[in-house]
């Protein structure tokens, strides 16, 4: 008799494994298949933007080769095939090169949309920073100072890149908009900041001089021809990214 139950009870656990496979088995293999797509998905975009990044790179280094050769035609037309990719580091550069080409015209309302798009697509503050400073730099003569103020207060945040440079276009756009007490706290504390170049306080200090001394419309040709450019910052795009492959990645400077 005991043999009986035993069997019944084994037949029954038979029963109960045989329901659940049949329910479960269903969904483990949605799960094991949505996990192949997934897996297979990843892989074949990693694989696309790794061409997309090493292409962008070969037609940016074709770019800057090309100017070094004096060709400035071919070079535009390469970065604007550039300004085009999904590479955001390439694509940023890109642009803020013919932001340049723009500048030389005198276009400003065209330097500051490629300025502005640069920034939107740069994929750090290294790179981005640059070209939201330099739309400040192209509006330091025009442009009223609460718009200068909206502009390059962002930039002078702790730990931002180019916080020392905006701060001194800042204490520019407050010179020339007659605010010589607020030119002047900023150059004062220009002077003695830690993280200023040697050259940016000297800078400072001569200009808190000609302040006191009454002089302060010599400031500002004096100040501007040194901040016009942030300072050339060797940056691979490469290395704001994740690493793109075997593509080779050319050294590049920030676009003057």
């Amino acid at each position: 008799m005991t043999d009986l139950f035993e069997e019944v009870e084994e037949q029954l656990r038979s029963d109960r494994y045989r329901r659940f496979a049949r329910t479960a088995l269903p969904w483990l293999l949605g799960f094991a298949a949505i996990a192949l797509v997934a897996t297979l998905g990843y892989w074949g975009w990693d694989v696309y933007r790794t061409k997309q990044i090493d292409a962008a790179s070969e037609q940016y280094a074709e770019a800057m080769e090309a100017m070094r050769s004096g060709n400035p035609d071919k070079a535009r037309e390469l970065w604007t095939a550039t300004s085009k990719s999904p590479a955001g580091a390439y694509k940023a550069l890109s642009l803020m090169h013919l932001a340049a080409f723009a500048k030389e015209k005198r276009d400003v309302a065209g330097e500051m949309k490629l300025l502005d798009e640069a920034a939107d697509a740069a994929p750090d503050p290294l790179i981005g920073d640059a070209a939201r400073l330099k739309s400040a730099f192209a509006l330091l003569d025009t442009a009223p100072l609460s718009e200068m103020e909206g502009r390059l207060k962002p930039l002078m945040e702790e730990g931002r890149p180019y916080r020392v440079q905006a701060r001194e276009a800042l204490a520019f756009a407050k010179l020339k908009a007659g605010d010589l007490k607020g030119a002047r706290s900023d150059f004062v504390l220009l002077s003695q900041a830690l993280d200023a170049s040697p050259g940016v306080q000297a800078r400072a200090q001569a200009a808190v001089g000609l302040i006191d001394a009454g002089s302060a419309k010599a400031v500002p040709a004096v100040v501007k021809a040194a901040i016009a450019q942030p300072p050339p910052s060797p940056i691979d795009p490469s290395m704001l990214m994740p690493p793109a492959g075997p593509g080779g990645q050319p050294q590049v400077t920030t676009p003057q």
